[in-house]
């Protein structure tokens, strides 16, 4: 069953369907990749080879998967084949190959590097496809969180995402360290509301996904961040935090997910404050993680409170930093931002 659409344009429900089914079948193969390590590592001798292959494999494989209902697919992708076409690369196209068959065996290698560079796309159409093939590259070589991001724009406006989160459980109460033998997919359109689905099932019958309401959640104010202490300058999050009363005690997790860890309620907060004045954040990295984030009722903007804008291109150049909370609690930390002069001269 696709989750509910109401809302949005007649397209809607069969273009969701279909990047449903596209991720779905990208989380097997990068699922496969992930625990096959070690065996990657010795084939193509580097120790980031096995996240090299896995976003090439999933990169190819959401193109293919897109392509077969619209030829004239339009995507804007993180990755390039001209990496593959290299003699010394020659290992690595070889295990992206082997891969891809895996699930496409008629596919052949010239067919493969083909459909990895058909992700192409400059985000300057109406409506195209954005793809980060493997979002959270550290945590997929530590064998923990990462993410599939799939989402469609048109006309600078987010109309539906999906997101595969392979190691990430349906239940709630499963340790977020511990990775999850199914997965999940979240999947969510422009008013039609976010849901999630098993990984390993993407035609179940989907449970509807939402905040956890102010008048259950107290006091207690829990705030998710990156592993990665390069993603966001965390001593600027450790401030807001401290000038709200807040402890600041944050799970921690890697890529997309953390949307998805506000949008079913684990957490209320999702900071992600500039690490430098000249950084700039990729649409690929937010477009999926913030439409199924809004839809399940959380507020998403930049540090400043501005909306993302997406009409821009590949990069979100309009904004800065990236703040995604349950609402009663999102206008306390744009003030509290506002007031530490985090937000000075942001954009």
């Amino acid at each position: 069953m696709t989750p509910s659409t109401s809302g949005s344009n007649s397209e809607t429900p069969t273009l969701l369907r279909q990047a449903i089914n596209a991720v779905a079948e990208a989380c097997r193969i990068a699922n496969a990749v992930q625990k096959n390590l070690e065996q990657v590592r010795r084939i193509a001798k580097d120790d980031r080879s096995p996240v090299t292959v896995a976003d090439f494999a999933v990169q190819a494989i959401v193109h293919h998967a897109l392509a077969l209902q619209n030829p004239k697919v339009k995507i804007v992708g993180e990755e390039h084949a001209g990496q593959l076409r290299e003699p010394d690369e020659r290992p690595v196209l070889e295990a992206v190959v082997e891969a891809v068959q895996g699930y496409r065996e008629t596919l052949t290698e010239e067919e493969i590097i083909a459909a990895i560079d058909g992700c192409d796309h400059d985000a300057t159409g109406e409506a195209y496809w954005t793809l980060d093939p493997v979002d959270g590259t550290k945590g997929f070589l530590r064998g923990q969180h990462y993410a599939i991001a799939l989402a469609r724009i048109e006309n600078g406006q987010v109309t539906l995402g999906v997101m595969g989160c392979p190691n990430l459980s349906r239940k709630l109460d499963h340790p977020l360290d511990t990775p999850d033998v199914t997965g999940t997919i979240f999947a969510a359109s422009l008013e039609g509301g976010s849901w999630i689905l098993p990984a390993n099932e993407p035609d179940a019958e989907p449970d509807r996904v939402r905040i956890t309401p102010a008048a259950e959640r107290g006091e207690m104010v829990r705030i998710c961040e990156s592993v990665e202490a390069a993603h966001s300058r965390q001593s600027d999050t450790e401030r807001v935090l401290e000038s709200l009363g807040v402890s600041p005690d944050p799970v921690r997790l890697d890529s997309q997910s953390k949307y998805a860890v506000v949008a079913r309620g684990q957490a209320d907060a999702y900071l992600r404050m500039p690490t430098s004045r000249s950084y700039v954040e990729k649409i690929w990295d937010h477009a999926a993680g913030m439409i199924i984030a809004q839809e399940a009722g959380a507020t998403v903007t930049d540090i400043t409170g501005s909306p993302l804008d997406f009409s821009r291109g590949a990069t979100l150049e309009g904004n800065r930093g990236i703040i995604c909370a349950v609402p009663d609690l999102h206008g306390r930390l744009i003030e509290a931002i506002d007031q530490l002069g985090l937000a000075a001269g942001a954009r």
